[in-house]
């Protein structure tokens, strides 16, 4: 087996793999939301509850949550693909391109059609520090978040194996961006622990998912003409 063919094989189990690994945390804390499991709510609310009284303390840190959660909005992912996918588009990857607006428009309409299954309710206080419209499970932000970064890493990673220092603060990036967003949605009183635990999840089922049925199409065309055939 040739040594392409070799790598192809390697991501795509191992994408496979992580969808896996990935769809079984989602799917559990998922049953538990629908299921109403009591610890997983009591857990949501003293998170909540904590939280919130530390950020109506300090209005200057609700501001900067609420610049930082409007600056990663998910259309700011959204518009950060389609400059990523122009810009591969320009350099021959057509494949990869679609793959980057695929993955990206996958994952953003499956967040918004299982927020419209599931109809949970946001955080509610007397006092709110901030507010958003819409429901709340998965949430939004750390899904696109999750997505986008992951997205963006798988594209931009290989082509930084010679510079460790643009690999470092990309996979920096990757890594606090999402974290910093997520946690800021539950700092501002929008969303629960488990939307954000789940949209974290969701982001990189999509990603995992789509690379391996993108590793799988690109198996399936390699393979020769009549290799599947029986000898004569």
């Amino acid at each position: 087996m040739r040594d392409d063919e070799h790598a192809l094989e390697i991501r795509l189990a191992g994408a496979a793999a992580g969808t896996v690994v990935l769809l079984l945390p989602f799917a559990v804390i998922t049953a538990m939301v629908v299921g109403g499991v009591d610890w997983l709510h009591g857990l949501d609310e003293d998170v909540s509850v904590a939280v919130h009284g530390f950020a109506s303390g300090h209005p200057g840190l609700v501001d900067f949550m609420w610049a930082w959660c409007l600056v990663f909005a998910p259309w700011t992912w959204r518009v950060a693909a389609l400059g990523l996918v122009i810009w591969l588009v320009r350099r021959g990857a057509r494949s990869t391109a679609w793959w980057v607006g695929i993955t990206m428009a996958a994952g953003g309409l499956l967040g918004v059609l299982l927020k419209l299954v599931f109809e949970r309710d946001r955080p509610s206080f007397l006092d709110p520090v901030a507010t958003a419209v819409g429901y709340s499970f998965p949430s939004g932000h750390a899904l696109n978040n999750a997505l986008g970064a992951a997205v963006v890493l798988a594209v931009l990673l290989p082509m930084t194996r010679h510079r460790p220092r643009l690999r470092r603060w990309l996979i920096a990036g990757g890594l606090v961006v999402p974290a910093m967003t997520g946690l800021f949605r539950i700092g501002l009183g929008v969303h629960w622990l488990s939307d954000v635990l789940a949209g974290w999840l969701l982001g990189l089922i999509v990603v995992a998912a789509t690379m391996a049925a993108f590793a799988a199409r690109r198996r399936r065309r390699a393979v020769p003409v009549g290799a599947g055939t029986a000898r004569e």
